[in-house]
């Protein structure tokens, strides 16, 4: 086991998919068998199957949440609380990592964390996307603030913004931002994406807000 702890240190900081495990596994007959053996030794910990982080065995730096997130269900990127939270928009630390998705939404609890993904259509998925490094090693998608806002209201049943006061009252009260990050906005980016955007009307009108701040 120690040698294949050694080859595994090789990927510091990545999620071990299957197909990492079975290079690494390629002398055993049986690795499915071997990597159930070091899930229960605690070399290992599930995502879901034929994705993997390391255990507490192993003395390696795991990968992020996030990274974590873009590989477990892809397409996807972070976006919603989690991106508004990593940009400092909101105050709350969060403890679900959330995703935009081209597929359907879904939610999965793991014992490394809770992901869900929230579906978006294309070409309104696209826009918006940034390559976020994390550290020297670890880079992932992640939506710009522009577009975690839009993506919130968006995939948030009943949301219907129909005046300033209501977009004000969903920013700063119901999603906790400071008002004076709103200022620091792109609404041009914004008004890029309605055209292509779901809830048209209540996206122009988070526009016509930011401009009056």
């Amino acid at each position: 086991m120690l040698a294949l702890s050694n080859l595994i240190k090789n990927f510091s900081e990545e999620p071990l998919t299957r197909q990492i495990m079975l290079s690494l596994l390629s002398d055993y007959k049986r690795p499915n068998d071997k990597i159930s053996e070091m899930v229960k030794a605690g070399y290992l910990r599930t995502v879901k199957k034929g994705l993997y982080v390391p255990g507490s065995k192993l003395d390696i730096v795991s990968p992020e949440l996030f990274l974590v997130a873009n590989h477990l269900r892809g397409p996807s990127y972070v976006s919603l609380e989690a991106a508004l939270s990593h940009w400092a928009f909101i105050p709350e630390r969060v403890y679900e990592v959330t995703s935009a998705t081209t597929k359907t939404t879904k939610s999965y609890n793991t014992e490394v964390a809770r992901f869900s993904y929230h579906h978006l259509p294309l070409p309104y998925y696209s826009m918006g996307i940034e390559r976020v490094n994390l550290t020297k090693k670890q880079a992932v998608l992640m939506a710009s603030p522009e577009k975690a806002i839009c993506d919130k209201i968006v995939t948030t049943s009943g949301i219907l913004l129909r005046s300033i006061n209501q977009v004000i009252t969903f920013l700063t009260e119901d999603m906790r931002i400071d008002e004076n990050m709103l200022t620091k906005l792109n609404i041009d980016a914004i008004e890029s994406w309605i055209q292509d955007a779901p809830k048209k009307t209540s996206l122009e009108m988070l526009t016509k807000t930011l401009r009056t701040l």
